[in-house]
Order: C-alpha cells, then sequence, then structure tokens
C-alpha cells in the first residue's frame, strides 16, 4: 500500500482492491486504518479494525494467536545487491560476515536471524521497506532480504540501475489477512469471498492490474481454490507502472489536516500535565508521609521509563481492561508523562519561595490556604511559567511518538509522503517547517518572559 499521489488522503495497491473485494463480499464497506506495520497483529486483537493487511506474512505464530485467512497471494523472498556485486554475492552463503538489512518482524528477518550463527551475516533490521534499499545504494549495507514485491517497487523508485534483484528465490510464502482470535465466523465468510474472487477472475484481474501476476499465483489459486480453476495463461509481467510521484502541493492538505492534529493533541496533553502536575505538586509540598511517598513514586517511575513503553501500555497492554481511542490514549498518555516533568518544576517553584514570607504570612494569620494564594502561589508561577513553555515546546515535538497508536499525525504523515516519492529531502523540510511555525512562537514567548521574570515583572 502507499498514499495515492494524485490524493494522498487516499491510499491505493493491490492490497487495497483486495479489501473493497473483501468488503464487496460482506456487503460492508472497507474503510482503511493506518497503524505501524509491525504492531498489525496487536492492533487487530484490541479491535482497532477487522482485518489486517498490507503484507501480511502467514507464519505459524500468527496462526496459532489469531483467526487467519487462506493466502491470497505468494511471494518470494529475493536478495538485492548493488550491481558490482552481483557476480559474487548470488546467495546467503555468499554474504558470510556481510550486513544484510530487511523489515523487522517479517520472515525475511527469521531467515537472517536463523542464519546469523551457521553463516555469519549481520542481519540489519528496519522499520520500513524503504531505508533498506537506500542503505543498500548508499553502501550502508550489503544487501537486502525482502518480498520480491517489494523489492520491485523500490528498483522503480530509485532507479532501474539502482540495485539488481537476484532471480533465484531465497524462500517462498504467502499474504493473507489476519483477524482477532474469536472472529472465526468473519474469517471463514472473508475466506468464502476470496476463494469466489480466484474462481471468477476478480483476483487475477486485480494482480494483472497492478502487474504482480505471475504463474506462482495460478498455482495458489488452484490450490486454495479448487483445480478446476481457470487461469488467463500465461505469467504477466513483474513491471507495474512508473510510480506516480505528484506534486508537492498534492500533499500540502494532508500534511496540513495533520499538524491540526498535532497542535490539538499537544494542547489537550498540556492541558492534562499542568492540571495532574499541580496536584502531584501539591502532594509532595503539602500532603502527609503516604501521599509524598506516593507522589514521588509516580515521578520516579514516569521519568524513569521511557515513553514510548507507556504509550503501549495504555493503548495495547490495558486493552484487556479499557479500550480507549487512539487519540484519547496518546493524550494520556502525553498528559501524564508530562504532569511528571511539571510537577517537578511546580514543586522546585513553590519551595523556592522565601520561608521568611511565608513565615511573615503565619505570623499575621493567614492560613496555607491563603498563604498559597496570595503569597506563594503568585510567586511560584512566575518563576514555573518559563519552563512551563519550554515543556510545551518539548511536549509538541514528542506527539510525534503517538503515531505508533494508530494516530496520523505530522510526522507520520510526513513518513508516508517520503515513502510515496522516495526521499526525505522535500518532505523533511516540509515537516521541519510546520515543526518550527508551531515551536517557534512558544519559543520566543518562553525567552520573553524569562526576560520579564529577570527584570522583577509580571
Amino acid at each position: 500500500m502507499e498514499a495515492d499521489p494524485a490524493d494522498p488522503s487516499q491510499v491505493r495497491g493491490f492490497d487495497v482492491e483486495v479489501a473493497d473485494l473483501i468488503g464487496r463480499g460482506l456487503r460492508r464497506q472497507a474503510r482503511f486504518v493506518q497503524v505501524q506495520w509491525s504492531s498489525i497483529d496487536q492492533s487487530v486483537e484490541r479491535g482497532d479494525f477487522a482485518i489486517g493487511l498490507s503484507g501480511v506474512e502467514d507464519t505459524p505464530t500468527r496462526r496459532a494467536k489469531h483467526a487467519v485467512t487462506i493466502p491470497y497471494f505468494r511471494f518470494r523472498e529475493v536478495l538485492a545487491v548493488r550491481p558490482e556485486d552481483r557476480d559474487r554475492w548470488t546467495d546467503l552463503a555468499a554474504l558470510r560476515g556481510r550486513r544484510v538489512a530487511t523489515l523487522g518482524a517479517t520472515l525475511a528477518y527469521d531467515i537472517l536471524v536463523a542464519a546469523r550463527d551457521s553463516l555469519g551475516l549481520v542481519p540489519v533490521s528496519y522499520d520500513d521497506d524503504v531505508h533498506p534499499y537506500a542503505d543498500l545504494v548508499a553502501g550502508r549495507v550489503d544487501a537486502v532480504l525482502l518480498d520480491h514485491i517489494i523489492a520491485l517497487r523500490s528498483l522503480r523508485r530509485l532507479g532501474g540501475s539502482a540495485f539488481v534483484i537476484e532471480p533465484r528465490a531465497v524462500a517462498v510464502g504467502h499474504y493473507v489477512g489476519v483477524l482477532a482470535r474469536a472472529d472465526t465466523a468473519l474469517r471463514d465468510s472473508i475466506d468464502v469471498a476470496l476463494r469466489a474472487a480466484m474462481r471468477d477472475g476478480t483476483l487475477e484481474r486485480i494482480f494483472r492490474r497492478w502487474q504482480v501476476w505471475d504463474d506462482d499465483q495460478g498455482e495458489l489459486f488452484k490450490r486454495v481454490a479448487g483445480p478446476d480453476i481457470a487461469v488467463e495463461g500465461v505469467a504477466g509481467a513483474q513491471h507495474a507502472a512508473p510510480l506516480q510521484r505528484g506534486s508537492v502541493l498534492a500533499y500540502l492538505p494532508s500534511l496540513g489536516r495533520a499538524a491540526a492534529i498535532t497542535a490539538l493533541l499537544s494542547v489537550l496533553s498540556m492541558a492534562v500535565a499542568v492540571g495532574l502536575g499541580l496536584v502531584v505538586a501539591s502532594g509532595r509540598v503539602y500532603g502527609a508521609a503516604p501521599l509524598r511517598a506516593a507522589t514521588t513514586a509516580y515521578v520516579e517511575v514516569i521519568r524513569g521509563t521511557p515513553l514510548l513503553l507507556q504509550l503501549f501500555v495504555i493503548y495495547y497492554g490495558l486493552a484487556g481492561v479499557v479500550r480507549l481511542p487512539a487519540f484519547l490514549a496518546a493524550v494520556l498518555g502525553l498528559g501524564l508523562n508530562y504532569a511528571a516533568y511539571e510537577a517537578e518544576i511546580y514543586r522546585g517553584a513553590l519551595e523556592a519561595v522565601a520561608r521568611s514570607q511565608l513565615e511573615a504570612a503565619r505570623t499575621l494569620g493567614f492560613s496555607e490556604m491563603q498563604i498559597l494564594r496570595l503569597v506563594r502561589g503568585p510567586q511560584a508561577l512566575r518563576l514555573a511559567l518559563a519552563p512551563m513553555t519550554n515543556d510545551f515546546v518539548a511536549l509538541l515535538k514528542d506527539s510525534s511518538l503517538v503515531s505508533v497508536l494508530t494516530v496520523v499525525e505530522l510526522t507520520k504523515q510526513t513518513a508516508i509522503y517520503a515513502t510515496n516519492v522516495g526521499n526525505w529531502i522535500v518532505p523533511g523540510a516540509l515537516c521541519a517547517v510546520v515543526y518550527l511555525a508551531m515551536s517557534l512562537p512558544l519559543a520566543r514567548l518562553g525567552r520573553r518572559l524569562e526576560r520579564r521574570l529577570g527584570r522583577g515583572t509580571a
């Protein structure tokens, strides 16, 4: 799958058409949900969508944990090497001691890990299928092992002479649809739709339209849908239509929407962080010993563990107890994380107020609440404003991590754009400009507050 250059808000690819085919067979409307490829299995069990497609490989582990459809496409794991190495690195055995790249959590990765001890290979895992080939061309890795479909698409994107695909397959695998383990009835209905599409030629026409049809698919169809199935003769060409990159202007609306999501997410998360941070800081300063211990533990645990881990726990780990929408989980994850940092800012600001002022207020008969509201609070606010602004800028940038929760924010949309055009120069520059447009005013506000506070004015 890839974003459609003519309308980047839409996706295209033969898996998209397979999804539409399945939807028609079930009398449903197919709707695409963006999710990190390595999280498809977890997301389908969580209920984010009914079926996961997009090059999902048929493996024993996947079949043991999920409901899996019949295979609908056969792929070959092929080696790609630089043109000057085509005669000496023709198989894995020849690559002893060399760095071989692939996509993580795939059959290709398992093959490389298995060959690591026996052949002395150095597996290099990536989170996407674009950068392995870019690094191959740049000389950072010596070979790439991935599906022939991915290899051919990358060769078109980088140019027909960028690298060479070895004709002999290292292994053969199948694409399937993956569903939640309990959705066996839906899986069976999808199998019926896929078999019908194999028999009447619909699936073959889709593959021919995308020019990924070959004799392997005909053999697969006959095995899965029955020996009496007819296919349209010879194998199709292994060259899809040239990749249409599209203009920068075509991607701007999608980037604009993603930037709006980033801004809204950051504002809401900061509101959670400020509110909870005030509660935690008050507990640490004014609470009894048990409350101080609890709030201190919260701060240390949150600050001592990665934000990405916290997001995974909130979204996937708690799915059996409470199934939060992706956006809400992102807001809570960022808010809870930054609340710990905000709490330390507020605690430090409260404790920075001179004790002599507090004692004077108590001597005058002020209650602790009056002291906080009239004496301690206003001065602590002046001290905390500038660090709070800096935290907001940091949160704005850290919001890019929530793409792992299926939230398509600015960085994720930029990655989709970069994948389509085959490089990060223009997409990265656009993304940086948008982030700067949002963060620079906040940074300037922080510096202005620091100058004003330095002069002792509010």
